[in-house]
């Protein structure tokens, strides 16, 4: 009655191969939206934000006076979320 076919190993077998197949198909898209999104990307990666304030500085993209406001406000943010932690 069975014969050439697996039966009810044959419905499993194909079961977990659809199984396999969804996953596979899942976890190259996540892996396909983390590449084009950057999110994988290191904290190295990222400067901080006085290190682009200090480059803006250096280009003469703003001049000292807010330059100097700039840093202690972000100075400023630095103690006060230290003192609140």
């Amino acid at each position: 009655m069975w014969e050439g076919t697996w039966g009810w190993g044959h419905m499993i077998v194909g079961g977990l191969m659809m199984i396999v197949f969804w996953v596979v198909v899942i976890a190259l898209a996540v892996l396909l939206v983390r590449a084009l999104s950057g999110a994988g990307q290191s904290r190295a990666d990222h400067r901080s934000a006085l290190a682009i304030l200090e480059e803006r500085f250096a280009r003469g993209e703003i001049d000292r006076e807010e330059f100097e406001e700039r840093r202690r406000l972000l100075l400023e943010g630095r103690t006060d979320r230290s003192v609140r932690q």
